[in-house]
């Protein structure tokens, strides 16, 4: 039995997808009855058949969280895909990303650990490798250091000492560190608002930019890992190191409208962040853009994948073919 904790998320979707296609016996926990009908949409982009597919899967309601929720999920399970995770990049969220990222992983884990689970892969982020130097590309061996980090990324690096501290423990772990993901279903969030925002026919862009990833290979490489006899290693995922500009770029002539060809200046953005705080401060308002975010904005960061490359002959496909695919379903969509 797999089991796949966030299995309603772009990446849990995705990968539930690609194991129940391939007659995997797989369990996936859930939160609400809601994103459960957000993976039927997600498998509908791919087949005519969704239901089908869905019903192959064991779906029990637990929190991470929750570690007395989790003994049932964790039940008859050899192999588990630790995909659930809280993002947001606002620093009032911090409370609430330490327990989800930071306790509810070291509760996956200590579950691992006394139900013997035979291999856990871990989905982290390139927000918990850190930032490039010197105009290299950030490799898996990258010194950390929490200089300009989001919160998201602070509490994913610390979920790492977790799945480390599992290992040392005796459980065998994989980790991955997938850039920005690529992938149709989710366009209010995550990489889906790039989508959202293209179609709106913006001009402005903002500078920067940062290593994307399309889901697929995502999920791929996780099935590798897993798959093979590789543990207590971790694995940049990134297909091509892109800046915004060069993003939209692509998918805008896809959605059939015209990208924006004005980049915001640091000088707007450094004003931005602050009245962000203050307006936080004053009005209680959700934080759009903080002081740190701000600083990541001043270089395209890059990213190596010649690790998974190497280690089990990983190909990254194509990132404008998942681009075009996204677009297709975008439209459909309106």
């Amino acid at each position: 039995m797999i089991l796949v904790t966030g299995g309603t998320g772009l990446i849990g979707s995705h990968l539930l997808f690609h194991l129940v296609k391939n007659g995997k016996k797989v369990r996936a926990s859930y939160r609400n009855q809601n994103s459960i009908n957000r993976v039927s949409k997600i498998f509908g982009y791919y087949v005519d058949n969704p239901s089908d597919l869905l019903e192959e899967i064991t779906w029990v309601k637990a929190d991470i969280t929750d570690i007395t929720s989790l003994h049932e999920l964790f039940q008859d399970v050899e192999y588990v895909y630790h995909c659930a995770a809280l993002i947001s990049f606002d620093p009032n969220d911090y409370n609430a990303l330490v327990k989800t990222n930071i306790e509810g992983t070291a509760n996956v884990v200590n579950i691992c650990l006394e139900h013997n689970i035979k291999k856990l892969c871990y989905v982290s982020s390139i927000a918990a490798i850190g930032s490039s130097t010197k105009a290299k590309e950030v490799t898996e061996d990258n010194e950390w250091n929490d200089m300009n980090v989001s919160v998201y990324g602070l509490t994913k690096h610390d979920a790492e000492l977790e799945v480390w501290r599992g290992s040392q423990e005796g459980l065998a772990v994989v980790i991955v560190n997938p850039g920005v993901v690529i992938g149709p279903g989710f366009w209010k969030s995550g990489s889906g608002t790039f989508f959202t925002y293209a179609s709106k026919v913006k001009k402005s862009f903002l500078p920067g930019g940062t290593g994307f990833v399309t889901v697929s290979d995502v999920t791929h490489a996780m099935v590798n890992l897993m798959d093979s006899e590789v543990e207590k290693e971790r694995f940049i995922l990134v297909n091509e190191n892109l800046s915004y500009q060069q993003l939209f770029q692509k998918i805008a002539p896809k959605l059939g409208v015209k990208a924006p060809t004005k980049k915001v200046s640091f000088l707007a953005l450094e004003f931005f962040w602050r009245w962000d705080w203050l307006r936080n401060k004053l009005l209680g308002k959700r934080r759009r853009l903080t002081k740190n975010m701000t600083k990541g904005l001043y270089k395209v960061e890059k990213y190596s994948s010649e690790k998974i490359k190497k280690t089990v002959s990983f190909e990254f496909e194509n990132l404008e073919s998942i681009i075009d695919f996204c677009c297709e379903k975008f439209k459909n969509q309106k």
